[in-house]
């Protein structure tokens, strides 16, 4: 087990506001996980990489939110066969639901809580997911994951939090689409699609042959 530093601590401290922890989450690096080992690090260990994927991000996020006096909530969004799931971290601010969003593309980012319920702000990301062939994909939401669930030792974790990752596809979920639904989609268009191509940071190995 890793224990957070006074500077890493300090940093937190500061993050007292979701806008201010999302901004922290944006200066991160994508995790393109390039050595080919899939992970899933703890809130410490992202601190000291410097870099996370969505459910990474969100798990510090949630931590981090969980200082100031916010439940450390996540919740899961599955997708159809061919595309990413992804997954957001929840925040309430009064009676309306946000949610804090890692991600490197310019979409699912980020949401304000101006939202009635977890569903309306879940579909909020409808229209944003889909692949390259305009084809629509989110199918479903979990409930929201309570992280207060494993204990006090998970932000601190050495090893990755696989525990976590299997709770999100265990516990229940809402669908939102339905097989006549599905059929009549209208695919994203090409401007939409030509947006998604936008993207914060870049693999290594492509940077590497610029």
């Amino acid at each position: 087990m890793l224990a957070f530093t006074p500077k890493e601590i300090a940093l937190m401290r500061k993050l007292n506001t979701p806008a201010l922890v999302q901004d922290f989450l944006d200066t991160l690096r994508f995790n393109f996980e390039e050595d080919g080992v899939q992970t899933l690090k703890s809130p410490v260990r992202v601190l000291r990489e410097g870099n996370a994927h969505c459910i990474e991000g969100a798990l510090l996020g949630a931590y981090v939110l969980s200082l100031h006096g916010q439940k450390p909530l996540i919740l899961h969004c599955k997708v159809a066969k061919g595309d990413f799931d992804h997954v957001i971290t929840l925040f309430k601010q009064g009676r309306y639901w946000g949610a804090l969003s890692k991600t490197n593309h310019s979409v699912l980012r980020y949401r304000e809580p101006v939202y009635k319920n977890i569903r309306e702000l879940v579909m909020s990301y409808f229209h944003e997911y889909y692949l390259d062939n305009g084809k629509k994909t989110l199918r479903s939401y979990s409930r929201p994951l309570n992280l207060n669930i494993f204990g006090k030792n998970w932000p601190v974790g050495e090893n990755d939090l696989w525990e976590i990752d299997e709770k999100l596809d265990e516990i229940k979920h809402y669908e939102i689409t339905t097989p006549e639904m599905i059929k009549n989609f209208r695919k994203a268009d090409k401007i939409e699609i030509e947006i998604t191509k936008i993207v914060e940071h870049k693999p290594k190995k492509y940077n590497k042959k610029q």
